[in-house]
């Protein structure tokens, strides 16, 4: 879940090609087919991770499906939107089936870049969840399937909160804990010389992730409007979720000048006394020498619980010649619960199928022996209850980048209101040119 942020200009650009991408046509999507190309051959599968994570659903794939291959390539996550980009807009027939950074299913969609499956609605209404239902669509259309689901974690340093005399979290999520009592906690954590810092989030620019402190507050996603292409970032709720975010690295509880893959060693050392981050961490963690526990996602006094949700999907490119292989590559990836279990084989990420994530869940509270007690109950409850996905607008990947930006400058010390209210009119003008 982690985000490439780009300077402002590249928004500006971003806007042009959406316009372009949209060539004024009223209906999105790619034009359907009726030819689904031969039934055998190969096909390509393009990604962001490396090859060995596709590996055991190409090879349960192919087994199924004799007679049919599957080559997956990698394209660097930094590279991946601007590549993908460039190959869609020039109908390259050369890939099939690629991964879907879920809230920019809409852009793919108006731009047609995306095959419409709606004819699997109903079958896939029934197998996601209702985030993860609506998310892949646009216009009362599917444009994807979804085959990853997230969620965050608070994780602990037992030992710092041991000696600042701190009883740790617990892991019930109806008794989570506040961000003010996270804050108290850390700083007794610094006080008492377990740690360096008090509080780290792992992806501490991502909307992603700091989505839920705004939402927690009624702050709502920070887009409104029928055609979601109206900024609302300076609603009270957001106000202060941004005070409080800033003032978290203004006095030292949180560290300024670490981010990217760089977060999460600094938990692992012993340095940090609580870390929000997600079910990757969970192995991840587990070669770390410290003793550490898992809780929920903190909230607001006051507010109300909410965490992030969303991965990654699977879409068809409509240039693709062999739209039928394609299709049965991605729905047995997505739809099938033992293929979309075998997309998580070598990786810690939570399959978005529901019957996958009945057999998947489970095991979470293993991944890490003791120390990852109570993350399968934790990432149950918060699928039910608390995930809020990210907003559903053609204008999305604008969004992201200019509020990327801004949660790196009002990390780094800019006063947050003024910061929003620059960011309003930072997206006010970016998507004049697609309303």
């Amino acid at each position: 879940m982690r985000r490439n942020l780009f300077a402002l200009p590249a928004v500006a650009v971003a806007a042009a090609l959406l316009l372009a991408g949209c060539g004024g046509s009223s209906e999105p999507g790619g034009q359907a087919t009726t030819d689904p190309g031969p039934e055998t051959g190969t096909i390509t599968f393009t990604g962001t991770d490396n090859a060995e994570t596709y590996q055991p659903v190409i090879k349960a794939f192919e087994a199924k499906n004799p007679g049919i291959k599957v080559t997956y390539t990698q394209i660097p996550f930094d590279q991946f939107n601007a590549t993908m980009q460039q190959r869609l807009s020039a109908k390259d027939t050369g890939i099939d089936v690629y991964t879907v950074d879920e809230p920019r299913v809409s852009q793919l969609a108006a731009k047609g870049f995306l095959t419409d499956l709606s004819d699997l609605d109903a079958k896939v209404k029934t197998s996601f969840s209702a985030s993860a239902y609506k998310t892949n669509h646009f216009r009362d259309k599917l444009w994807s399937l979804p085959m990853w689901n997230s969620t965050q974690f608070l994780f602990y340093n037992k030992t710092a909160l041991a000696k600042a005399k701190v009883t740790p979290p617990t892991a019930d999520p109806e008794q989570r804990w506040t961000w003010e009592q996270v804050e108290a906690a850390g700083r007794k954590a610094m006080q008492a010389g377990g740690t360096k810092y008090g509080l780290f989030l792992e992806q501490p620019e991502a909307y992603y992730q700091l989505q839920p402190l705004a939402e927690s507050l009624g702050g709502g996603s920070g887009i409104e409007g029928d055609d979601a292409l109206t900024p609302a970032v300076e609603t009270d709720g957001w106000k202060k979720a941004m005070q409080w975010y800033g003032a978290t690295f203004a006095s030292g509880l949180s560290p300024r000048g670490i981010g990217g893959f760089q977060t999460g060693p600094v938990f692992a050392a012993g340095d940090v006394a609580f870390f929000v981050g997600g079910p990757w961490d969970l192995k991840i963690f587990g070669s770390s020498k410290i003793d550490w526990g898992v809780a929920p996602m903190p909230y607001f006094q006051g507010g109300k619980p909410v965490t992030p949700t969303g991965s990654w999907s699977l879409g068809v490119n409509p240039a693709s010649k062999q739209q039928g292989m394609a299709r049965k590559f991605v729905e047995f990836a997505t739809l099938d619960p033992a293929g979309n279990l075998a997309t998580t084989s070598t990786t810690t990420i939570i399959p978005a199928n529901l019957e996958a994530q009945k057999q998947y869940t489970p095991q979470m509270d293993t991944f890490s022996g003791a120390k990852t007690a109570g993350a399968a109950a934790i990432t149950t409850y918060e699928s039910e209850h608390t995930a809020v996905s990210r907003p559903v607008s053609v204008g999305y990947i604008q969004f992201e980048e200019v509020m990327g930006k801004a949660f790196a400058d009002i990390r780094n010390g800019t006063n947050s209101d003024a910061r929003l209210q620059e960011a309003t009119r930072q997206l006010t003008d970016a998507w004049k040119s697609i309303k």
